[in-house]
């Protein structure tokens, strides 16, 4: 798991942003979130990333696309 999270913390920049865009961010951002989760065993984070995968594509997306350009990664429950 760690080397998923540390592969994706190393995408460039343009390569997130790509995948924060609506329909691709649930899927993208909430298997992250989860796998964070489940690495840190962290239930709080799991269940968001759950959330994220459920309703990423109606507005959470948005959050995603502002702290990728703000501070270079998802930084909202991630």
């Amino acid at each position: 798991m760690k080397e998923f999270i540390k592969a994706v913390d190393d995408l460039p920049v343009i390569i997130k942003l790509i995948l924060a865009l609506p329909g691709i961010d649930s899927f993208a951002w909430g298997i992250y979130r989860i796998v964070k989760g489940l690495d840190r065993n962290d239930t709080v984070q799991i269940i968001v990333g759950i959330i994220w995968l459920l309703a990423g594509w109606a507005v959470l997306w948005i959050i995603d696309i502002i702290t990728i350009l703000m501070y270079k990664r998802p930084t909202v429950f991630a």
